[in-house]
């Protein structure tokens, strides 16, 4: 399986947000989102990668994007694992069924049963405009390779 490339329109997905909330390929509508997907809460790699990012959200932010963390983790323990890191970044739990969502991006990695570390830029419109996938789990993407993806989307 491969990531969603560019152009593609959005699959049809259902996310649960840590309140239990249905979060649906509607709600990307009308903004500019990140969707970054994490293999699992409280690892080492995943606790790194959203403290990066949480120091320069309000630098994504300033370009328009939101970002969402996504992990076939269930709600409760993406809440704890948000809380325990101090980050504000919004968790959607892929975790029933298990890894719909990331299988529907192509950010599932089968042999972990988790999703792969990878990053999804979705326009306004519901078109992906960018995408990055890890060559494994273990993959730390920086902050820096969102803001290219940023600038590298075509608008």
């Amino acid at each position: 399986m491969s990531i969603i490339e560019p152009g593609a329109q959005a699959p049809e997905f259902t996310l649960r947000t840590e309140d239990g909330e249905d979060f649906t390929r509607a709600d990307l509508a009308g903004h500019t989102t990140v969707l970054v997907f994490y293999p699992s809460a409280f690892s080492a790699v995943c606790t790194d990668q959203l403290q990066i990012y949480e120091e320069v959200l309000g630098d994504f932010e300033e370009q328009g994007a939101t970002l969402y963390a996504v992990s076939t983790d269930g709600g409760y323990s993406q809440k704890a694992f948000r809380e325990s890191l101090g980050v504000t970044i919004a968790q959607l739990s892929d975790f029933e069924p298990k890894g719909a969502a990331s299988r529907a991006f192509g950010a599932y990695f089968e042999p972990a049963g988790t999703s792969n570390r990878a990053l999804v830029i979705v326009g306004p419109d519901q078109v992906v405009r960018w995408s990055w996938l890890g060559d494994s789990p273990g993959d730390l993407p920086g902050a820096n390779l969102i803001f290219d993806g940023l600038a590298s989307a075509p608008t």
